[in-house]
């Protein structure tokens, strides 16, 4: 395989026409342009200058290699640059995991934000709410903290937010109005269930609820938020959701503050070694916590 290097002198002293000069202009000194020329020749077994007079002059065969060797040169010019690019941020791909509440309540304006400064980088959002052993790992992560959850090995975790839980409740209920509620009151309540089986969210609420001393009476299954507080209307149940799950309340339905314990998800964000550096993950992470200053 031809040296790069040594083909870029070559090049150079077409252009210019002296070894001296090239040597000048790619800061090297004349001597050690000449001794790569030679190495040159010898790796290619082509005589590429010849002496004219007290200077050189290309032989066809050297012209021909460095006319030749232009598309290589443009090639790791454009190399340079995505380099560079990619070094800023400005192209390539980030991917951020999220789970539904954050995700409808920060990313929408932090995913603009984003577009606007690194219009060439390619978005990856994915759902992460679900564990697996085997799963997607981002390379931002929004999750919420697990009981006996350790950081992730090799990640930068930054603390977003403590988001307690609010039982929502119909308006004609006894309870709609107090200002807040003992956890253990809502024991012999119907509960709407709005999480998954193995959620995080939901494992910080039936945590609280042990510790309350009692588990709830599921009547109806649910998986998100957004489904389970329309059921309250009814009256079949209520709900308890983290407050930042309750985006638009529909019309008969009130929240209320739980206590004793006021079970609270930890929200953090995590940014994975490989992208600890990434200038477009670095400014996710300031845009999730300009977010939730900004709702807070």
């Amino acid at each position: 395989m031809l040296d790069v290097p040594r083909l870029r002198l070559l090049r150079a002293v077409v252009a210019t026409g002296s070894v001296r000069a090239a040597a000048d202009a790619l800061g090297y000194t004349p001597s050690a342009v000449s001794q790569q020329l030679a190495a040159l020749q010898r790796e290619t077994g082509l005589r590429l200058l010849d002496r004219a007079g007290r200077g050189i002059e290309p032989t066809a065969a050297g012209r021909t290699l460095a006319s030749e060797s232009e598309p290589l040169f443009e090639a790791l010019s454009r190399l340079d640059g995505l380099v560079g690019d990619l070094r800023a941020g400005r192209v390539g791909s980030l991917s951020i995991g999220y789970f539904a509440s954050a995700g409808a309540a920060w990313l929408p304006p932090v995913v603009a934000a984003l577009h606007a400064q690194f219009p060439e980088l390619r978005l990856d959002l994915r759902m992460t709410e679900v564990k697996l052993p085997d799963s997607y790992e981002p390379d931002v992560d929004i999750f919420v903290e697990r009981p006996e959850w350790t950081p992730p090995p090799g990640a930068d975790v930054r603390h977003l937010v403590d988001d307690p839980y609010l039982a929502v409740v119909r308006t004609d209920d006894p309870l709609a109005g107090r200002g807040e509620v003992a956890l253990a009151e809502l024991a012999a309540r119907r509960w709407i269930d709005n999480d998954l089986n193995d959620g995080a969210c939901r494992r910080v609420l039936l945590r609280a609820c042990a510790e309350a001393g009692f588990s709830p009476e599921f009547a109806v299954e649910t998986h998100d938020y957004r489904t389970a507080i329309p059921f309250v209307a009814t009256g079949i149940g209520l709900t308890v959701v983290p407050e930042l799950g309750i985006r638009d309340l529909p019309p008969g339905v009130t929240t209320v503050r739980v206590v004793a314990p006021t079970p609270v998800r930890r929200i953090h964000v995590a940014v994975r070694k490989s992208a600890a550096q990434h200038p477009a993950a670095l400014r996710a992470v300031d845009l999730l916590q300009e977010a939730v200053l900004s709702q807070s």
